[in-house]
């Protein structure tokens, strides 16, 4: 494998929000900063990103264009690859204590860096049930806050087939007048909170969607009932994209995800994490704003690290 002998300052690994305003933000400080991204967006199958002021409305494929553009404006580069491994290292350079950087490994080649910043998001895991992942993020919809607005006044529907469904109904109610929680399972106190929020409730399980000329027509059960509605709401399982991650030991919280502080910095010094990476509500500004704490924060641990070598000279 070739071995790129160019030392790097941050490899940001990641082109979504998180990763390109961290890596704006560390080109714009004249670091040198490559991004590698394998180019398989969450939100791309979204026509529109929402809750972004000044971006609202922007088609996912467009926003990033323009933030990769602008990156590569002050220098930063990004290349379309996918991150194997990352290992630490020590540089050898005689200045420095053992340690004191990563190598990244890509499909045909290792990068050598100072510093490390993953962004690259999460998975959603979905119930099997027939023609529901072709339909996602059109009718079949996961964030009230990212979908909601365009269902509003409709029939909706919420699937609830996780804990999180309830939670998620609770909102969706302030969507529309008629919205139906299509129970499997719900114990008494959730049910006694979606009826006095206004969600009928539904019970027995969903075996398949009802599509008509192309667009949501209907849920099927598994006793043939159909019922009308125009969008389906599916809290996903979210499963954290951290295997390029997994041979540093980085802390994880109770639930299985990589422990970080508040500007993203992991117990692995010169690791950070950002973005849906370790939060999985982010919105797309959430993890842009994310990714610009994390830029600030390796900025100034890599001038914390260049004066304490030069007191060691």
């Amino acid at each position: 494998m070739e071995t790129i002998e160019m030392e790097e300052d941050v490899v940001v690994i990641g082109g979504g929000a998180g990763g390109l305003n961290a890596a704006l933000i560390l080109a714009r400080a004249r670091r040198r900063v490559l991004v590698v991204d394998r180019g398989n967006p969450r939100n791309a199958p979204a026509g529109q990103v929402h809750g972004f002021v000044s971006r609202d409305g922007t088609p996912p494929g467009e926003l990033l264009a323009v933030g990769r553009a602008e990156v590569e404006r002050y220098g930063g580069r990004i290349v379309p690859d996918e991150v194997r491994a990352v290992r630490r290292i020590d540089f050898g350079c005689g200045e420095t204590e053992p340690g004191n950087g990563f190598e990244v490994e890509l499909s045909d080649r290792t990068v050598r860096t100072r510093r490390v910043i993953a962004a690259t998001g999460l998975r959603d895991a979905l119930p099997d049930i027939p023609e529901l992942r072709e339909r996602w993020a059109r009718d079949v919809l996961h964030c009230p806050y990212c979908h909601g607005w365009e269902v509003r006044d409709q029939p909706l529907g919420v699937l609830g087939w996780q804990p999180m469904a309830v939670h998620q109904a609770l909102l969706v109610r302030q969507l529309s007048d008629d919205v139906v929680f299509f129970a499997e399972a719900i114990d008494d106190e959730d049910r006694a909170k979606l009826l006095a929020r206004g969600v009928r409730i539904v019970d027995g399980e969903v075996t398949g969607l009802v599509i008509h000329d192309d667009e949501l027509r209907g849920v099927r059960l598994a006793d043939g009932t159909m019922v009308a509605r125009s969008a389906l709401f599916v809290p996903p399982r979210f499963v954290p994209n951290d295997a390029s991650l997994s041979g540093l030991g980085c802390e994880r919280e109770d639930n299985g995800w990589i422990r970080v502080d508040t500007s993203g910095r992991t117990s692995v010094s010169g690791v950070w994490a950002v973005g849906n990476l370790v939060e999985p509500g982010a919105l797309v500004v959430t993890s842009a704003a994310a990714g610009a704490k994390a830029a600030l924060a390796v900025n100034m641990d890599l001038v914390e690290e260049d004066l304490g070598e030069r007191a060691r000279v």
